[in-house]
């Protein structure tokens, strides 16, 4: 764990950090789902660094309850994560996002690029990060909430990848439909559609998974990276 400064200066949060061996290619931000940085967000950033990148995953919810982790499997506490959510502030959330890019960039050193991936909240909040920050490249699984922000992609300068559940019952057809139609032509944008699959496929373990739907979107996450990264 490390600690971070927000901006403003004015408060410090913590994230989980795994390090490559040897010289990192890049960094990625890890973003967290409702659930908060959990085993899973954890093995998402060891994963990384097996790839060679610093990867670092921030505690979004610090502000209300530092230090939450929750089992999406468990029904009591799904309902205290979307308890959670309801007392979210994104726009904070975003300027937390920048403080963590700026602190890998640190870490990097001159040169050094830095990318994030998100899931479910932290799909929508990649999104957010590539039109707001100048992160290098984003990627966003399952985003939810696209087409209330499509009045922001204008400011997407740099590559964004999102991957669509196809069965997603938090982002339903029309979502979808919407985000292809707004999306679709933006030079800086890929997505991804993933036909049959429900909310929460790529994560690590548990009974939402896909296998080979999270593998393949995993292999075009990491062949994203690479392009962009290093």
């Amino acid at each position: 764990m490390i600690t971070i400064d927000t901006l403003d200066g004015e408060g410090r949060f913590n994230a989980y950090v795994a390090e490559p061996q040897g010289a990192p290619r890049g960094a990625i931000v890890v973003i967290q789902e409702i659930f908060g940085v959990n085993p899973g967000i954890r093995q998402k950033c060891d994963g990384l660094a097996a790839q060679g990148y610093l990867a670092i995953a921030p505690d979004l919810f610090w502000r209300l309850e530092p230090g939450v982790e929750l089992d999406p499997d468990v029904p009591e506490q799904f309902q205290r994560a979307l308890a959670l959510m309801g007392k979210f502030d994104q726009d904070l959330a975003i300027r937390d996002l920048e403080a963590t890019i700026r602190a890998a960039r640190a870490r990097l050193g001159d040169g050094g690029k830095v990318g994030v991936v998100g899931y479910c909240l932290g799909g929508r909040l990649a999104y957010l990060v590539a039109a707001r920050t100048d992160a290098d490249a984003s990627v966003g699984y399952y985003a939810v909430g696209i087409p209330g922000l499509l009045s922001e992609k204008h400011a997407i300068a740099n590559p964004l990848l999102l991957h669509i559940a196809g069965e997603d019952g938090f982002v339903p057809k029309d979502a979808q439909a919407a985000m292809h139609a707004g999306l679709d032509d933006h030079p800086k944008v890929t997505l991804f559609d993933y036909p049959g699959e429900d909310h929460g496929f790529a994560t690590e373990s548990g009974k939402r998974r896909s296998d080979a739907a999270a593998k393949l979107a995993d292999e075009r996450t990491m062949a994203f990276f690479a392009e962009h990264l290093g």
